[in-house]
């Protein structure tokens, strides 16, 4: 076989991807996991800007009274 010669097909077997449970379980798990951190970081915030409304709110009723 010369280097002008293609590699015969028997040679070349393209890989199956195959992927196994554990990964898919970690996939899972990571998508929850994530999941939760946004929706606990998405409330601090809201908690955090209730907090700064209410207090700008006693602020200006202080200055009002």
């Amino acid at each position: 076989m010369t280097s002008a010669e293609p590699v015969p097909s028997h040679v070349l077997h393209p890989r199956e991807v195959k992927a196994s449970v554990l990964a898919a379980f970690q996939l899972v798990e990571d998508a929850r996991y994530l999941g939760t951190e946004r929706k606990r970081r998405r409330s601090r915030s809201r908690a955090a800007a209730e907090r700064t409304v209410a207090s700008r709110r006693l602020a200006r009723d202080i200055l009002a009274g």
